[in-house]
This record gives C-alpha cells, structure tokens and sequence, in this order.
C-alpha cells in the first residue's frame, strides 16, 4: 500500500469501503481504492477470490470501468485499485433540473462535466447502449454483474456510461444457486430494464421497503400518488374507479407466462392474481420500439428474456447499438 496515498473516504458499497486516493508513482493519476471487507479478515483472503479478481484485471472494455490493480497487504487484506470516476448515473439524475424529474443538485466538482447533458431520448438511448454493451462483454467473458443499478453506473468527462463492481459478487457476495445459464444472465438484463425505465421516468421502478412489498410492486405497479391516497384511506388496496392512475402492470406471473413458476419454494397460490397491461403505462411517452426493449428486458421468464447480444441489435438502437455507444467513433 506505501504506493498509494488517501485522500478521502468516499464512499461505503456492498463490498467496504471506498477511498479516493493518488498513486504515489504517478503523482497526477487519482485512483478509486477499494478495501474488500472479508467475512473471515483474520483468516486471510479466501484462494477463490483472489482468482476470481485475477480474471477481472484482465477485463478490458469501453463501457466498464477498468481494474488498474490488486493489492494483498498483510496477508489478510485486500485492495482494488479502479480508475477513479467521481460521477454516477443517480448523481447525474439528481443533477437534473426539477422541472425535468431531477432535484437540481449541483454535479460533483471532480466530475469534469460543467453541467448536466440532459436525460433527454438520445441520452437515454446512448446510456441504455453503453450498459448493454458493458453486459454484453461480461456476459460474454461468463462475468456476472449481479448488482446493478445507477449507482454502480460511473459517468466519465467525456460524458460516457461504465460499469463498476462488475464480478465483486462472484468473488466476495453469496454463491448463485444452481440455476440455468439463461437465468444467470438474465438477473443482469431484468435490472438493465428498471435502469431503462428509471431513466425515462427518473423515479425507481418497483421501490419496494420490504420483499413482500417489492414483489407486489413488480406484480401490480401502482403511481405513488395513488399509493399516497391508500395509506390515507387507510386501505389496502384501492377500486380502479376511485382513480385513474393505477395500473396493473406486469402482472401476477403464471404457468404461460412463467412455466414452472407455481413450484418454486416461495411461490405462494394465495398472491393476488393480477393480469399483465402493456408497459405503455409506465413510461408513457418511450416510443414503440423502446417499449418493446423494455417489455423483452422485464419478461418473467429468464429463459425468454433478451440477451445482452440480442439487446445490442434491438430495433430500439436502429444502426445498431454500436452506434449511439459511441463505438463506431472510437474505432
């Protein structure tokens, strides 16, 4: 560690804590340092993680931020040395005017933006481009990202979308179940489709405050304000005449939609049954192609949801996805 100087604590993640830092070997480069907080610290650091972090430092693409190096100190911890980026997309959303769905924050000073390029469609497009390719590339390298959502997604000076933290659940999280490959990667493309929609929407898509409750929010999406006007009412649910803004939107999931979902260890035959409605609810002003994208992202079932790979060549990117990334620029 005597290679790098903290400058700051920057944040707290799911894997510890993260400092913003200068290497000490090139003075001007600025570093996002990341100590691994273990289960077992006095045990040293489990042999399957440092392999796994190994992989990742040979991870190399646009659209991912990148691993610079892995530091084991004293035997029983240890460093992620990343690229240092000090822009996230829920800061950026947040920086946004409120008249546009933001809070008008100011973006941070490091972050080399002077203002807010706007979420507006070809913004929304480029991003939803650049996180799928990311995907692509680590689906493709058999990495699973497993926590995403905008504070994971990194925005550099330049105005372009990366994924950070990609792999660290593998590495350090719970182990997947024994699941299909489809299912695998599928947990990756159901949480690029919340992205999607948040960004069109700039509010999260199924804010649920327990397990319970986020499942009966993706069941049944109902608009806050409606939400609002229960809890008042005092009432656990509310008649579809007594407002317009509620909507059913992805349904109770069933045996067509879903097939083998009712013998599943916490399916429960008592869940409300609510019937799909056309995600136009949502995000009513996202254009057909975009809500076709977004139907295919949040499909139930794992294996028919779209795949990063086919993603990329969604009519929603009409020339490709390469070239609203920016891809076709850099080459």
């Amino acid at each position: 560690m005597e290679n790098y100087q903290k400058i700051e604590k920057i944040g707290e993640g799911t894997y510890g804590v993260v400092y913003k830092a200068r290497e000490l070997t090139h003075p001007n480069r600025i570093v996002a340092l990341k100590k691994i907080r273990l289960e077992a610290e006095d045990e040293g650091v489990p042999s399957t993680a440092i392999r796994e972090i190994s992989l990742l430092k040979e991870m190399s693409d646009p659209n991912i931020v990148r691993l610079l190096n892995i530091v084991h100190a004293d035997g029983h911890k240890l460093y992620l040395v990343f690229e240092f980026l000090d822009l996230d997309l829920k800061k950026y959303m947040e920086a946004l005017p409120v008249s546009e769905g933001g809070r008008g924050k100011a973006l941070p000073d490091g972050s080399g933006l002077s203002k807010s390029m706007g979420l507006g469609e070809a913004m929304v497009k480029k991003f939803m481009a650049q996180l799928i390719e990311g995907i692509r590339y680590c689906h493709s390298h058999r990495i699973l990202h497993r926590d995403l959502k905008p504070q994971n997604l990194l925005i550099d000076r330049d105005g372009n979308l990366k994924l950070a933290d990609f792999g660290l659940a593998r590495a350090f999280g719970v182990p997947l179940r024994t699941y299909t490959h489809e299912y695998s990667t599928g947990v990756d493309m159901w949480s690029c489709g919340a992205i999607f929609a948040e960004m069109c929407t700039r509010k999260p898509l199924f804010p649920g405050d327990s397990e319970i409750d986020e499942i009966f929010k993706i069941f049944r999406y109902v608009d806050p304000l409606v939400e609002d006007k229960e809890k008042e009412r005092g009432k656990k649910d509310v008649m579809v005449s007594d407002c317009s803004f509620l909507h059913r939107l992805l349904g109770t999931p069933d045996e067509v939609a879903w097939p083998g979902v009712t013998s599943f260890p916490d399916y429960k035959p008592t869940f409300p049954k609510w019937k799909r409605e056309e995600t136009r609810a949502l995000v009513p002003g996202l254009e057909e192609n975009g809500l076709d994208l977004l139907d295919a992202l949040l499909e139930y079932d794992p294996a028919r949801r779209i795949s990063a790979k086919q993603a990329c060549m969604h009519p929603y990117f009409q020339y490709g996805s390469s070239h609203y990334s920016g891809r076709t620029r850099r080459h």
